[in-house]
């Protein structure tokens, strides 16, 4: 696996995918928007995009990514490039280390975790009427 990389920025890799989360456990790949959503346990915690791998963060691990000098992900717009500072780059050391990696990654879960808990659920919307 060491010096693997997601070279076709058009295809996933979803064998490769699975070998380099291995440690990690069990992860569905779910392709969307041109990408595809890593899962585990039912809750997205990465994605992969343009060949690059992002991973869930939030204020507690944020910092991790920001030590290993990997950026948040970042899509085209229309009106120029917009970042979604919630899923950062998976550092590229972390391919040749099944273990690290395997932190970083149970790290991403619970950061998805912890921003499932916080958001309001859906409900119903009620109507209003007039009185």
């Amino acid at each position: 696996m060491a010096n693997r990389t997601i070279t076709d920025t058009q295809i996933v890799d979803v064998e490769f995918i699975h070998d380099l989360f291995q440690p990690f456990g069990a992860v569905n790949v779910r392709r969307m928007f041109g990408g595809a959503g890593l899962f585990a346990d039912g809750v997205m915690f990465g994605l992969v995009s343009g060949g690059q791998i992002y991973l869930k963060a939030d204020a507690t691990t944020v910092t991790c990514f920001e030590r290993e000098q990997c950026g948040p992900f970042e899509y085209s717009t229309k009106n120029g490039k917009r970042a979604l500072t919630s899923y950062w780059r998976l550092p590229d050391r972390l391919c040749d280390d099944a273990d690290e990696l395997a932190y970083w990654a149970r790290q991403a879960l619970a950061a998805a975790r912890r921003g499932a808990a916080v958001r309001p659920k859906a409900g119903k919307k009620r109507m209003k009427t007039k009185r």
